[in-house]
């Protein structure tokens, strides 16, 4: 089996084709005949994980188990406690109410790499970042949930997956797993539904055709 992680950069399709010829997959990983297990958007950037294990695949995408995703996310102003607390609980978006989250406002910006397009502010309102944990998978869920509650997201990392952390991961770059890590993947989707957290780190990496885009200014767990 084969298990892959890699740091999606913004404006990448999390697939392999594209009709549009977009730039996609298949221009960073080099490794044959593995598959996305769920999506991150054209537009947000960080960790995907891929692999030809079928079953594992079904299982991380299954929201029964309920393996936590971690994201950073710059939105437009600065929330309200009344608009924490609204994330927090579950908002309303078109199809249904979103789960429980775990929300927390950052104090400080964190020290993540340079876009490849900048993110466009506008001058009289202020940004701010917020760090979301869902295990939902509803499309498009998080800018969903910012928008909900007015305000924006300009910005989107997934800096993890269960137990698996970007690290030092550079946008464009990918490595394999651990056995370790693969180990705590799975016992993640075992047994009784449950949350997943925390991170091991890795060791080695491989690099993508565009690889090492601009510097990972900060670890990120």
């Amino acid at each position: 089996m084969k298990y892959i992680i890699l740091n999606k950069p913004f404006e990448v399709l999390t697939q392999f084709t594209d009709e549009a010829d977009r730039v996609t997959l298949k221009d960073y990983v080099k490794v044959a005949d593995i598959y996305p297990v769920g999506r991150l958007d054209y537009d947000s950037e960080g960790l995907v994980l891929l692999t030809d294990d079928k079953s594992l695949q079904h299982r991380l995408s299954d929201p029964q188990f309920k393996v936590e995703k971690t994201y950073l996310v710059q939105v437009e102003g600065v929330p309200t406690q009344e608009a924490l607390t609204r994330l927090r609980l579950g908002v309303r978006i078109k199809e249904a109410k979103t789960a429980p989250a775990k929300v927390r406002h950052l104090e400080e910006e964190p020290l993540v790499w340079e876009r490849s397009k900048p993110v466009r502010f506008r001058k009289n309102i202020p940004t701010s970042w917020l760090e979301i944990k869902i295990s939902q998978g509803m499309n498009r869920q998080v800018r969903r949930m910012t928008a909900a509650v007015d305000f924006p997201t300009l910005r989107l990392i997934r800096t993890s997956i269960g137990p698996l952390n970007l690290n030092d991961l550079q946008p464009g770059e990918y490595r394999e797993l651990t056995p370790e890590e693969v180990t705590q993947l799975k016992a993640a989707t075992k047994g009784s539904p449950h949350s997943s957290s925390g991170g091991t780190r890795g060791t080695g990496s491989g690099k993508g055709k565009r690889g090492g885009q601009s510097g990972f200014r900060k670890q990120i767990n």
